[in-house]
């Protein structure tokens, strides 16, 4: 059918969608979410003891991960 054919995106279309993007800050965001999830990971398998003795609540957890925790 030819309406198929032609409602079809071609490689230029798709690609467009990806103008402004780099390789480069895709590495940078994915290296991010790895460190902030490493870091949940860690301080999540700790015990409500051991986050106190370091100073931390479970509720502070998401904060340290991404960098804006103050004290």
């Amino acid at each position: 059918m030819t309406f198929y054919a032609e409602s079809r995106n071609t490689a230029a279309e798709v690609l467009a969608g990806f103008h402004g993007l780099s390789l480069g800050a895709l590495v940078a965001t994915l290296m991010t979410w790895n460190a902030q999830r490493t870091t949940r990971k860690q301080l999540g398998a700790l015990s409500d003891r051991e986050l106190a003795d370091i100073g931390l609540e479970r509720a502070d957890i998401d904060a340290v991960a991404q960098g804006r925790f103050r004290r």
